[in-house]
C-alpha cells in the first residue's frame, strides 16, 4: 500500500519540481542585481525573478539608438516616460501596475489615502504569466514586455506623416550588451524593428538604409527609488525652477488643493553649519565620450561653469563634469548625461530629467546637444567676417566664436537638468542668466570692425547663481527655511534680478517688454541698431572672400543664408515689445 501511494504522488511531486524556478532556469545565466534576471541564450529570452511583491520602483523607458531625424524626434539617448509601478499578483498572473501620484492624501491617516486610491484610476502597464516560483519569489518571461513599443515609435512617426510602421517580432530581440544588472538598478535593452515603407516620407527616406524597414534601440529601466532622508522644497514661480505638481486631499480647507514642488538633485553638506561644506554626494555629470575635440573641451567647460553657483550656495566641489568611462553605459539609470547627438538636420538641443514623482528629486538628467548647431554657428561668423584672402583664412574668429557658442549651450542645457526654467530676462539684465537664449553680442567698433570680443560670456551670470542658492542651499536639519527663501526672492528683486519664463515672452500670447528669446540690451531699439550695424557692415564686406579655393561660387548661398537671417529676431524683439509698451518711438 505504502508503494503504490508513493507512486500515485509520484507526478505531482514532479510537476512540482518542474515548476521550480531552479529547474526551469538550469541551463539560463543568472545575473545578480535588483531584479535577477536569466538569459535564456537557446530562445533569446529574459526571464525575470519578482521578488518584491508590492513594492513601488521606478520604471522608465528611453532610446538609445535613435533614428537620427531632427524633425521626427526620435534622438538618441533621447527620454521616454518615467513612472512609480509595482508587481502585484492575481492567482498566475503578475500585473505591472501604475498607481495615480497626481492624485494624493498627504497624511498619516491610512483611511484617508485609502479614499484617494479609490477615487481616482490606476493603470496596469503589462500582464506576465508566472512560469515558476520558489518562496515569495515568481519567475516571469519578461521578453514580450521588453520587446514591444515603449517610446511609441510608430505613433510618432505616423503622427508626423513620416509613413505607417509595425513592429515585427521576426527582426527584434534582446540586446543583451547593454542589459545589466546592478544592485540599486536593472537595465535593459532590445533591438526593435519596424516595417512598411510604402508611404514612407521624406524624412525617413533620408535617415534609413532602407525605408521598409526601421531597426532603434530601446532601453528599459527598473529603479529602486531613494530613500525617505530627502526633503521636497516648495515651489515659487520668482525662483526659476520647474515642478512636479499634484492635487493633495489631505490638505486643511483653508489651504489650496494644488501644491507644487521644486525639481533638484539631492545635495547635502558633509557639515551643515559650515558656510562652505563638502558635499555627502556631489552632483556628477559625464561627458559622451563619442564628442570629437576641441568640442569635448568646449563642453566641458560650459558645464562647469555650474561649480561657481554651488560655491555661491556654500558648496566646495559640489559640481563635476567627467568624461564618460568607456565601461559606462550612458543609459544607465546612475549616470547624469551630455550627449553628443547626430542627426541628418540641424535641431534643437534640450535638457531632459528623471524625477522621483513624489517628491521632484532629480535621479538623472539628460542633454542631447545637436552636433550641427556649431556648423551654423560657424557659417553666421564667416558670413559676417568673410575672412579669407584669395581663398585662404586671414581670421580664426568665426571658429573661436563657433567654439565659444558651444560653452553656453553646453551651461544652458546643463541648467535645465538641473532643475531651472528658461529665463528671458537676461538681456535686460545685463546678460544676468545663462538660461536665456544668447544673441551674439556682436557689434561695430571704433575702428569701423565687427568686433567679436564680447560675443558670448564666460561664465554663468548672477541670477543663475542665485537661482541654485534657492534650489541648493543647505539650511541644515531642525530650520524653518521658507522665511529664508522667501527673503532671497525679495533679494532678488529687489537688486533687479528678473525671472521671465516661456509663457510670458515665447508665446504669441505672453508679450513682455524686457523678454525676448534672441535680443540683446535692455532698449530693444538699441539692440535692433547694433544688429542693423553689424549686418550693414557685414553686407559691405560680403563677397567671394567668404569662400575658401576650390569651392563652386553657387556656396556663397550656404552662406548668405545665415546672414540674412542674423536679426530677423531683433525685428521679432522691437515689435513685440513695441506692441506690448504701446511705446510710438519703437514702432517707427
Amino acid at each position: 500500500m505504502r508503494i503504490i501511494l508513493m507512486l500515485l504522488c509520484f507526478p505531482f511531486l514532479l510537476q512540482a519540481q518542474n515548476n521550480s524556478i531552479a529547474e526551469k532556469t538550469k541551463t539560463m545565466e543568472l545575473h545578480k542585481g535588483y531584479f535577477n534576471y536569466y538569459w535564456d541564450a537557446a530562445q533569446g529570452k529574459i526571464f525575470l525573478a519578482v521578488d518584491k511583491l508590492e513594492t513601488p520602483f521606478l520604471y522608465v523607458n528611453s532610446l538609445p539608438a535613435g533614428l537620427g531625424s531632427n524633425d521626427i524626434g526620435l534622438d538618441r539617448g533621447q527620454i521616454g516616460d518615467s513612472r512609480i509601478v509595482f508587481f502585484q499578483r492575481v492567482g498566475k498572473k503578475l500585473l505591472l501596475t501604475q498607481p495615480n501620484t497626481d492624485y494624493r492624501a498627504v497624511t498619516s491617516d491610512p483611511r484617508e489615502q485609502k479614499a484617494v486610491n479609490e477615487s481616482f484610476a490606476q493603470s496596469i502597464l503589462f500582464s506576465f504569466t508566472i512560469e515558476a516560483e520558489e518562496a515569495n519569489t515568481l519567475l516571469v518571461d519578461a521578453t514580450p514586455f521588453l520587446l514591444r513599443d515603449a517610446h511609441g515609435a510608430a505613433d510618432r512617426i505616423r503622427k508626423m506623416k513620416q509613413g505607417t510602421y509595425t513592429l515585427n517580432e521576426g527582426r527584434s530581440a534582446i540586446y543583451m550588451k547593454n542589459t545589466k544588472n546592478f544592485p540599486k538598478n536593472s537595465e535593459f535593452e532590445a533591438t526593435l524593428t519596424f516595417v512598411g515603407g510604402s508611404d514612407a516620407g521624406r524624412f525617413v527616406q533620408t535617415v534609413t538604409p532602407s525605408v521598409e524597414a526601421i531597426t532603434l534601440r530601446m532601453h528599459h529601466s527598473f529603479v529602486e527609488l531613494p530613500d525617505n532622508n530627502y526633503q521636497p522644497r516648495q515651489y515659487d514661480i520668482r525662483s526659476g525652477f520647474f515642478g512636479t505638481t499634484y492635487f493633495d486631499f489631505g490638505s486643511d480647507i483653508s489651504e489650496p488643493i494644488q501644491k507644487m514642488i521644486i525639481n533638484r538633485h539631492r545635495l547635502f553638506k558633509k557639515d551643515p553649519t559650515a558656510a562652505m561644506s563638502e558635499p555627502v554626494k556631489p552632483i556628477i555629470y559625464y561627458l559622451d565620450n563619442g564628442t570629437p575635440e576641441p568640442i569635448r573641451s568646449a563642453l566641458l567647460e560650459g558645464a562647469r561653469w555650474w561649480n561657481q553657483a554651488y560655491e555661491a550656495a556654500g558648496f566646495k566641489n559640489a559640481f563635476q563634469v567627467q568624461v564618460l568611462p568607456d565601461s559606462a553605459d550612458p543609459m544607465d539609470i546612475r549616470y547624469n548625461m551630455i550627449n553628443w547627438v547626430h542627426r541628418s538636420t540641424r535641431g534643437w538641443s534640450y535638457g531632459a530629467t528623471i524625477a522621483d514623482p513624489r517628491t521632484g528629486e532629480i535621479i538623472k538628467g539628460q542633454v542631447t546637444l545637436g552636433s550641427l548647431r556649431v556648423r551654423q554657428d560657424y557659417l553666421i561668423f564667416t558670413a559676417l567676417l568673410s575672412p579669407y584672402i584669395n581663398g585662404k583664412p586671414v581670421s580664426d574668429k568665426m571658429r573661436t566664436a563657433a567654439i565659444h557658442r558651444l560653452r553656453q549651450l553646453a551651461a544652458h542645457e546643463v541648467g535645465h537638468t538641473l532643475g531651472l526654467q528658461h529665463n528671458y530676462a537676461s538681456s535686460f539684465n545685463d546678460r544676468a542668466s545663462v538660461m536665456d537664449y544668447p544673441h551674439p553680442n556682436i557689434f561695430v567698433n571704433e575702428k569701423g570692425e565687427i568686433d567679436f570680443s564680447k560675443v558670448y560670456t564666460d561664465e554663468i551670470g548672477p541670477w543663475d547663481k542665485r537661482a541654485i542658492m534657492y534650489g541648493y542651499q543647505d539650511f541644515g536639519k531642525g530650520v524653518n527655511e521658507t522665511p529664508l527663501l522667501q527673503n532671497m526672492l525679495a533679494e532678488n528683486s529687489k537688486n533687479g534680478l528678473l525671472f521671465i519664463a516661456d509663457a510670458d515672452a515665447r508665446a504669441a500670447g505672453g508679450f513682455h517688454p524686457y523678454a525676448h528669446l534672441w535680443d540683446n540690451q535692455s532698449d530693444a531699439v538699441a539692440g535692433l541698431d547694433q544688429a542693423i550695424a553689424v549686418r550693414k557692415k557685414g553686407m559691405e564686406q560680403f563677397s567671394e572672400e567668404a569662400i575658401t579655393n576650390f569651392t563652386p561660387l553657387a556656396k556663397l548661398e550656404d552662406v548668405l543664408v545665415p546672414l540674412y537671417n542674423y536679426h530677423r529676431y531683433q525685428y521679432e524683439a522691437v515689435f513685440i515689445k513695441c506692441y506690448s509698451t504701446k511705446s510710438i518711438r519703437c514702432c517707427y
